[in-house]
């Protein structure tokens, strides 16, 4: 009979910081639109309630972008590594589960945007010979991503076979 490998339900969070980073970062674009529809109210002569629904709807897309949407992310998102495998799911609405085996493991890359920089974060990328594409750990506190990126550099390491 053969043996099949345990599938590893990935149990680890992003960091707690996480959920407002996403927020601030979906805010962003949400205040450059109300931005815009003040210039729009203030130079169109459209009747007041077109302007109105044009705010509410801003409001209803920017309350579940900024105040759902990050909190629904955390609850989701996981990860884990063993020495056999990097496991991840993600999304908020359509969800994935990604497990690449470490001997397909090619590159570890970590990545810092401005707010993940103010706030301590780091998302870590690690690319497989997959058609898939790369295998993403998001919002990691720094130093959680920089003993992920090392330990997999170790475990990839001790493996005898090529990853293309």
């Amino acid at each position: 009979m053969s043996q099949r490998a345990a599938l590893v339900d990935p149990v680890n969070r992003p960091s707690s910081k996480a959920p407002l980073v996403w927020a601030l970062g979906a805010a962003i674009p949400w205040s450059a639109l109300v931005l815009g529809q003040i210039v729009w109210f203030v130079v169109d002569p459209r009747p007041a309630w077109v302007h109105a629904l044009a705010a509410v709807a801003t409001v209803v897309g920017a309350a579940v972008s900024v105040l759902v949407v990050p909190w629904w992310r955390y609850r989701v998102h996981r990860w884990d590594i063993d020495g056999q495998a990097v496991y991840t799911r993600t999304g908020w609405l359509t969800q994935e589960r990604r497990i690449a085996p470490i001997s397909r493991v090619q590159t570890v890359d970590t990545e810092r945007g401005p707010l993940d920089r103010l706030f301590g974060l780091a998302n870590v990328t690690v690319t497989t010979a997959s058609s898939a594409g790369a295998v993403r750990i998001v919002a990691l506190d720094s130093e959680v991503a920089d003993a992920i990126v090392a330990r997999l550099t170790d475990i990839a390491a001790l493996g005898e076979q090529d990853a293309t």
